[in-house]
C-alpha cells in the first residue's frame, strides 16, 4: 500500500499557514490596562530577548506597539528615544552596555512582502540585534522561523477605554522553552 502524496499547498501542510513554521507554538494572552503597563511588559519582554530575536508587532493605529518598543528599549538598554520610525522606515538604537543593539522598523508604508524590505538589510541586522518589526505581518516572516508575533487589540471607536488584549504567539524551536510566564504579572 502506497502513502499518499504529499499535498502541493504548502498552507496544507503546514496548519498554521504559509508563514508560520511547523515546528513549537506557544501562546500567552495578556491584558494590559495602562500605557505604564505597556511599558513594563516591553520591559519584562526585554529580559527574554536576546541577539536573533524577531518580534513582529500587529495592532490598529494607537494600540501600544510603540509604547511597548520604548520599553523594550529601557530593558535593554539601548542609546536614544524609542519612537515610532513611520516616517524613517527603520532605526537602529546601539547598546548601552554588553546586550545586543535594538533594530525597530515600522513597515506600516511597506507595501509588498520581504523583497520591499531588502534595502533594510534586516537579513544582515538579525543575527547580532533584537529586530522589532510594527506592521510587520505578511512581510518579514520569511527572514526567521523562529520569531515572537505579538497582537495588540484594543477597543476601537470614541473611547478613552486604555484596557489593550495582547496575544504573544511564540513560534520555532528558539522558543520552544522561553519562561512566557514571566511576562505575566
Amino acid at each position: 500500500m502506497e502513502a499518499p502524496a504529499a499535498p502541493h499547498n504548502p498552507s496544507e501542510q503546514n496548519p498554521h499557514g504559509p508563514h508560520e513554521p511547523a515546528g513549537a507554538r506557544r501562546t500567552l494572552e495578556l491584558t494590559v490596562t495602562s500605557a505604564e503597563e505597556m511599558l513594563d511588559l516591553g520591559r519584562r519582554l526585554a529580559g527574554l530577548l536576546r541577539a536573533g530575536d524577531l518580534v513582529m508587532l500587529t495592532g490598529e493605529l494607537g494600540a501600544g506597539k510603540t509604547t511597548m518598543t520604548r520599553g523594550l528599549g529601557e530593558g535593554l538598554n539601548v542609546r536614544g528615544a524609542v519612537t515610532s520610525p513611520t516616517f524613517v522606515i527603520a532605526r537602529v538604537h546601539p547598546s548601552l552596555g554588553d546586550g545586543p543593539p535594538l533594530v525597530h522598523v515600522d513597515a506600516y508604508r511597506l507595501g509588498g512582502g520581504l523583497d520591499e524590505m531588502e534595502d533594510l538589510d534586516l537579513d544582515v541586522s538579525l543575527p547580532e540585534s533584537v529586530v522589532v518589526v510594527e506592521w510587520g505581518e505578511g512581510k518579514v516572516e520569511d527572514l526567521t522561523e523562529d520569531r515572537l508575533q505579538i497582537l495588540i487589540a484594543r477597543a476601537t471607536g470614541d473611547t478613552d477605554d486604555d484596557v489593550r488584549h495582547v496575544t504573544l504567539t511564540a513560534l520555532g524551536d528558539r522558543w520552544a522553552l522561553a519562561d512566557l510566564d514571566a511576562l505575566k504579572d
